[in-house]
């Protein structure tokens, strides 16, 4: 305890230093550190004042988040909920000013502590922040009692349900924060809201020195403010509690499904309505039923997946990663397109090179019209447009080439125009150069053999609009590297991405696995549901879009021409029936919005207003009466459970063939590629949820409903006879 709570006396101030690396998260032994030093300083007769700051680069990022996971019950999470609350009143009851001083971050727990204290003063670069919602549960230390009381319940609720930071610049003027430390002149040296690393100490260092003084200005001015006994007017409180019923309406469209936003604006009103004591009684209420929640234990789960991601398990931690500094992309349409601007947002210089110049004014036109888009939603500046643009050089040779660190191809998913391209490639960039396909299904080894040098060859598969999505799929081929796979992992940070590797099968892990999600969603159409039911059932689940309007989206060609390939090497993208409707959609020109009708009719071709088209119920029927299905209606459950229980099948078998290192690995991949609602945490996790011998019970359901086709992974089969679950050590591998 000694060592992760500090205890000094600077000119008759007790500074109190949290110092628990590396971002001062508040563990039991954290809270018990701060309440005995406190109390210390309280008692100690060379202490007039109290500081409360953090070691190193921040305050306090938070809660240990592990903790959580120690709260098996809600009687569990209620008892240390009221523990830290007692603690936080002991803060408050001081006889002595306490002041945080905040540098870097005060989030959860962090600007909890904050709030307890008397008075905050920040430097100009701090954020506060209410982050718990973001792991499912809502502030549990009197943060939505007295956050409201600071800063008024409108952002209050903002701050508690969206969980983003807040600069210390807002803080200030909404009444969180008390004293803001100037900016830093950079030409002088003096205060910055941008501070790098090598500041951090500088920067610190001057915000104890400010605390400090300010501190003593408080005691010598016998001046404490408790933030619990701030008052609310009538008016402050009908005002509050219009803002929660205004926040409920918005988080029933925003929200999709999530239950801790609404729980948060829950707890705040209740402290509108009661006052402080029995609003806090109401938040610790609130904040236990949260902690063991299905949805907080999901949204934890993908918080550390997240992390694991990383971390290959043949690929050690000192393995040589490149710094990439110039890079090319081959193939100026959507995707390419969408690549270089993700590289030009991470500020590394790109060329963009497509087969002619008509080709390449079309790809930079909607690069462009792009940046438009996002500067008209004032999210970047006209000079930070053109600077960005610069960055990218438009060719149609191969002129430069030999100066790239990588070169990304996004031409046509064709197998022949690919190795053409990976052989040209071979013979005109650098022997160290890396050589990445953004292709999203094609065999990578094949590209890797064209080259003429496997060992740089990989798989960057973006998803669409690759300038917006996170998911980066780093595809691992037999003869790939280790450096090339720890290179583009670090490079997937420096783009802002989250880069998972996968194994080289057809489709990797997130196409691979759709085949047969859209399989279930083609046959139950077959079957009698119908595509806006089927649609609205999975958006009411939690995803963002359903499946036939994604495929209107992508365009229903793609997936098509995937098809006519498939069929030419004797291959089906899975397992059972073929539907063949999209195919004859495919044949009638109707590709989805880019042609004005797909699956659904649009105002426009390229618009986005959609209507249902009786003419797909009119080809279910054929396709049915064809194949002997007699329809029927379906209920919006069989819809889900048969679609959810396709995905874990085969996710199972993705995991025991070696092409995903870990069953968290494929939630990520869901979660960032297809937007699976992070309240279930993905399509592994939430069939641990429903339960692994529910799922098994499902496909052998399904096996004697419509045939052998429904084949039960090996290793579902195992688990459930072992009463092991996906997360066990054991079923983590090394990718194959």
């Amino acid at each position: 305890m000694a060592d992760l709570v500090r205890y000094e006396i600077v000119d008759r101030v007790a500074i109190v230093t949290i110092d628990n690396a590396p971002v001062n998260a508040l563990s039991p032994a954290v809270w018990d550190g701060i309440d005995v030093a406190v109390a210390r300083a309280a008692a100690d007769p060379n202490a007039d004042a109290i500081v409360l700051t953090g070691a190193g680069t921040t305050f306090i990022a938070g809660a240990d988040i592990k903790v959580f996971d120690t709260l098996k019950t809600a009687a569990d999470s209620l008892a240390r909920s009221a523990n830290t609350h007692a603690l936080l009143r002991r803060m408050e009851d001081a006889s002595k000013p306490v002041v945080a001083a905040i540098h870097g971050n005060a989030l959860g727990g962090g600007l909890e502590m904050a709030q307890a204290c008397h008075f905050r003063i920040a430097t100009a670069d701090a954020k506060v922040g209410q982050p718990e919602v973001l792991l499912g549960i809502i502030p549990g230390a009197g943060g939505t009692q007295r956050l409201p009381r600071l800063c008024g319940a409108q952002l209050a609720l903002e701050m508690c349900t969206d969980g983003k930071p807040v600069p210390a610049s807002k803080a200030k003027a909404a009444g969180i924060l008390d004293e803001v430390l100037p900016e830093r002149d950079p030409s002088t040296g003096s205060a910055s809201s941008r501070a790098s690393s090598r500041d951090e100490g500088v920067n610190r260092a001057e915000l104890l020195t400010a605390a400090v003084a300010f501190a003593k200005s408080k005691a010598q001015a016998r001046k404490m403010r408790k933030t619990r006994d701030i008052a609310l007017s009538p008016e402050q409180i009908k005002n509050g509690i219009e803002a929660c019923r205004a926040m409920r309406q918005t988080l029933a469209k925003t929200a999709k499904g999530a239950r801790a936003p609404l729980a948060a604006v829950d707890a705040i009103e209740e402290g509108l309505r009661l006052g402080f004591a029995d609003g806090s009684i109401r938040e610790r209420e609130i904040f236990a039923q949260s902690v063991v929640s299905t949805e907080s234990k999901a949204l934890r789960h993908l918080f550390f997946a997240e992390r694991e991601v990383a971390k290959v398990p043949d690929i050690p931690k000192e393995t040589p990663a490149r710094d990439i500094k110039r890079a090319a992309v081959v193939g100026a349409g959507t995707m390419g397109g969408g690549i270089t601007m993700t590289y030009a947002n991470a500020g590394i210089p790109v060329l963009l090179k497509d087969v002619d110049d008509a080709a390449l004014q079309r790809g930079l036109a909607t690069i462009r019209k792009n940046y438009e888009i996002t500067m008209s939603k004032g999210k970047m500046t006209a000079d930070q447009l053109e600077k960005t643009l610069t960055l990218i050089t438009p060719t149609t040779s191969y002129d430069g080439f030999d100066q790239v660190d990588i070169v990304v191809e996004a031409v046509f998913e064709n197998m022949d125009l690919k190795k053409q391209t990976f052989a040209e490639l071979g013979s005109v960039t650098r022997a160290d150069c890396i050589l990445a396909s953004n292709s999203s299904t094609l065999d990578i080894d094949e590209f890797a053999r064209a080259s003429g040098r496997p060992p740089q060859v990989l798989g960057h598969h973006f998803f669409s609009p690759a300038n917006v999505m996170k998911l980066l799929e780093i595809v691992r081929g037999r003869e790939t590297s280790r450096e090339a796979i720890a290179t583009s992992v670090k490079l997937a940070k420096k783009l802002g991405k989250v880069g998972v590797v996968v194994g080289n099968c057809f489709g990797f892990v997130a196409n691979r696995m759709l085949a047969y999600y859209m399989r279930e969603a083609y046959l139950l159409l077959e079957e009698g549901a119908s595509v806006p039911q089927i649609d609205r059932v999975l958006t009411d689940f939690g995803l963002p879009v359903g499946p036939f309007g994604m495929q209107d989206i992508a365009g229903i060609d793609v997936g098509a021409r995937i098809r006519q390939y498939l069929k030419s090497i004797g291959k089906t993208r899975a397992e059972g029936p073929q539907s063949a409707i999209p195919d004859i959609l495919f044949e009638m020109g109707r590709y989805g919005q880019k042609t004005g009708a797909g699956w659904y009719k649009y105002d426009a071709p390229g618009g986005r207003n959609r209507t249902p088209d009786p003419l797909i119920e009119e080809l279910a029927d054929e396709v049915a009466f064809k194949r002997g299905i007699t329809r029927r209606p379906i209920a919006d459950e069989e819809i889900v459970a048969r679609i959810m229980t396709a995905l874990a099948n085969e996710g199972a078998r993705v995991l025991e063939d070696g092409f995903a290192t870990r069953a968290s690995d494929i939630d990520v991949v869901y979660v960032y590629g297809f937007g699976f609602p992070r309240y279930r945490g993905g399509p592994m996790f939430y069939a641990e949820t429903v339960g692994l011998p529910t799922v098994l019970a499902r496909v052998r359901e399904y096996r004697a409903r419509f045939g052998n086709y429904w084949e039960p992974a090996p290793l579902l089969e195992r688990l459930v006879a072992d009463g092991r679950g996906f997360y066990s050590e054991a079923v983590a591998q090394p990718l194959a």
